[in-house]
């Protein structure tokens, strides 16, 4: 029998492994340069390939998220290229700097940081993934395997063919970069069971897709369902802070999953600070769905109906809900939130503390804006995703989560029990 397309790529990648762990992190870095140069000098067959994608979404009916995040231009190449050319300066995650222990028979142990493997990535959307998690796996040492949509492919081929023309230039394998663009869905479902050959999976799409992988899939995966984000005001918050947060966090750009998707207010200050906050979000467009308490500060506002609370809306919506006090926020949280981020805003530092202390996600925000949880932004250069699972990583997902280690043991013939 014939072996399939897919089997065929999952042992090319997994064969160049050897040969990328044997490449000095001067060679990871120029080559991830390289990627970032293709792409910039390149941009307008980039925004060419992906003009068409938008084409094709706009008729198919492609929501304003998935196209938000579908689109490529010249802003957002030069951002891709310097996100990876951050990447490239930072520290080798496979950097062995690790001290060695005595144990008490005079082994020397150390743990030293090695790849996990092939990464594989089914994705929507987001041909910028396409590159990010190239550059990351590859300074990490690892081969990737990504499997983006059918809405995202003129620009995810452009991508790649610069990808390989990058990595051919500076004499390294093209196989430890494999971009499967066939969008017949049996491909994906051999995928998932291709446990011998990939070593984890991280899907980054709508609720279905990654519920659809975790399913299905033999493969370790990384999860992140959706991101419902709240922001609670406190009866003892900086309410000008507040209002800039909530504008931020919602309205800059609706269709991510950092963005807000629920304001819980403090009783205290409803009255007050609702009707204001309220309007400078209709006024950027958002609609607004609020509790009884909260129609009750601004009539205008629809009813929230009980699936409101708890649904990541990617779009400009915005669920609002009056609470009692900090521990009815922090009880709505644990209820609807969805470990991805929560932020506060108040200047009492017990309340901050208690928030942070007992708020599960992968970021809690004292005083700063719900978009602040991205890899990029906390420094880590780019992120091929962010977990809200925490196994084996929490939060935005850079070069360190994409590797492990193994214990390195080292004697002088030292034995466990003497021969007898």
């Amino acid at each position: 029998m014939t072996e399939s397309s897919l089997l065929t790529r999952l042992r090319a990648a997994r064969a160049s492994l050897p040969s990328l762990v044997a490449l000095s992190a001067e060679a990871r870095n120029g080559a991830v340069l390289a990627m970032a140069s293709a792409l910039r000098n390149n941009a307008d067959a980039l925004v060419e390939a992906n003009a068409h994608d938008l084409a094709v979404g706009v008729a198919g009916g492609l929501s304003p998220a998935l196209l938000d995040r579908l689109r490529l231009d010249a802003t957002r190449i030069e951002s891709l290229a310097c996100s990876l050319a951050t990447v490239a300066a930072l520290p080798d995650p496979l950097a062995d700097s690790a001290v060695p222990a005595r144990h008490r028979n005079g082994l020397k142990l150390r743990q030293k940081p090695v790849p996990l493997g092939v990464v594989a990535m089914i994705y929507e959307s987001r041909p910028n993934v396409t590159a990010e998690a190239a550059a990351l796996c590859f300074k990490a040492g690892n081969a990737c395997v990504l499997r983006g949509g059918r809405e995202a492919r003129q620009s995810n081929l452009a991508i790649a063919q610069l990808l390989e023309q990058a990595l051919h230039a500076c004499g390294i394998t093209t196989d430890c970069v494999q971009v499967l663009d066939d969008p017949d869905r049996s491909q994906q479902a051999e995928l998932l069971t291709r446990d011998d050959l990939v070593d984890v999976i991280i899907p980054r799409g709508g609720e279905a897709l990654i519920r659809h992988v975790v399913a299905n899939s033999r493969i370790p995966v990384i999860r992140h369902y959706k991101g419902v984000c709240h922001l609670f005001v406190d009866g003892a918050a900086d309410l000008g802070m507040a209002q800039r947060l909530l504008i931020d966090g919602k309205a800059s750009r609706p269709g991510v999953c950092n963005a807000l998707e629920c304001l819980l207010v403090h009783r205290d200050i409803a009255l007050t600070w609702l009707p204001s906050a309220a309007a400078a979000l209709m006024a950027r467009g958002v609609e607004l769905r609020g509790c009884a308490a909260a129609r009750a500060s601004v009539p205008s506002i629809a009813e929230a109906s009980d699936e409101d609370w708890g649904y990541e809306f990617l779009a400009p919506v915005l669920a609002i809900r009056v609470v009692d006090d900090l521990d009815a926020a922090l009880a709505h949280i644990r209820r609807y939130g969805s470990n991805h981020t929560e932020v506060i805003c108040s200047t009492d530092a017990t309340a901050c503390a208690r928030f942070v202390n007992e708020v599960d996600a992968s970021a809690v925000v004292v005083n700063a804006s719900s978009r602040f949880n991205d890899g990029g932004e906390l420094g880590l250069g780019a992120e091929i995703g962010i977990s809200t699972s925490k196994l084996h990583a929490y939060g935005p997902m850079g070069l360190a989560s994409l590797t492990t280690r193994k214990w390195v043991i080292e004697g002088e013939g030292q034995v466990r029990h003497a021969l007898e």
